[in-house]
């Protein structure tokens, strides 16, 4: 299946875009191979405005948030996971506005007993742009409902990117808030022990079942046809699982040589998180009783088919 990728993304840094009524959003300067053109700040409301996903703790970004809420009123600041380039302003934010933060909990609020057991005994590495500080001042669980003077938003618990990811359908707009669980320019990086591809792919079927077709992502323009996106995401991922089974057919393989394998026209530099990726295949496949490594389990053990 062809990617359905948007990259022709060409925002203005830190200058407030119309997307819909009600509803703006301010690009933070953070472009980066991983970040793509920057994290996506959204401003809902007219008057009563939720800032959803402040971003880093990046004074011009700041100060564009600020610029852009003149004479208006902040009255939320939700957080869709807590990753260095979505979380950390919302302190700063609430501390200089009096509004309260609202997320799941912090990074591994909701991981598996798996993903537990193996981050306290196996060497999994990852912990990448963890916001270790990040703790909202009301949880939001699955089905809550966020409510203020203009828009309602509903909390979808999303784990797989991270455990405490959560999208927001914004009701009665036919539209979703998806954070980085699903994005327009590329797929989502999966990084073990607080990514977790066992719980992406059973939230990407949870979407699938919803009736939200415009998503506004953490990164990149609005997705306008994002069932298309889920639909995408979902057979990669299933492909890139066929690839790793096919290649331990006969011979035992490590994270780095299925990487160097299956991603051989992919940029090297990129290769650093696409092996984050292949790793959480293996454990996926590993849970599911269809892998395992020879001897202890870790990111540099060698695994073979079962």
């Amino acid at each position: 299946m062809k990617p359905p990728f948007q990259t022709d993304h060409t925002p203005n840094v830190d200058v407030p875009l119309l997307l819909a009524e009600g509803l703006r959003v301010i690009t933070c300067g953070n472009a980066s191979p991983m970040t793509f053109t920057g994290t996506q700040t959204y401003l809902l409301g007219e008057t009563e405005i939720a800032v959803i996903d402040p971003g880093p703790n990046d004074p011009a970004h700041l100060a564009a948030i600020e610029k852009a809420l003149v004479g208006l009123t902040v009255s939320h600041i939700i957080v869709t996971h807590s990753h260095v380039d979505h979380s950390p302003l919302a302190a700063v934010l609430s501390a200089k506005t009096g509004a309260q933060v609202y997320g799941f909990g912090p990074a591994n609020a909701a991981r598996s007993k798996l993903m537990n057991e193996l981050a306290s005994k196996a060497n999994l590495g990852g912990a990448e742009g963890i916001d270790p500080h990040f703790t909202p001042d009301i949880l939001v669980a699955d089905g809550n409902e966020i409510q203020g003077a203009e828009w309602a938003l509903r909390a979808i618990h999303t784990p797989g990117h991270l455990s405490n990811h959560l999208c927001f359908a914004w009701e009665g707009n036919d539209s979703l808030f998806s954070g980085d669980h699903v994005m327009g320019w590329a797929s989502t990086l999966i990084s073990p022990p607080d990514g977790d591809l066992t719980a992406f792919m059973a939230s990407l079927k949870i979407l699938q079942n919803r009736p939200e077709h415009t998503y506004y992502a953490g990164h990149g323009a609005p997705l306008f046809e994002a069932h298309n996106m889920l639909d995408y995401l979902l057979a990669h991922r299933l492909g890139r699982e066929d690839q790793i089974m096919a290649r331990l057919q006969s011979t035992p393989h490590t994270v780095a040589e299925l990487t160097a394998a299956m991603y051989a026209d992919v940029n090297p530099l990129l290769h650093g998180a696409a092996s984050r990726n292949v790793l959480a295949h293996l454990i996926d496949l590993f849970e599911r009783g269809l892998v395992k490594p020879e001897g202890t389990f870790s990111a540099q053990a060698r695994f073979t088919r079962v």
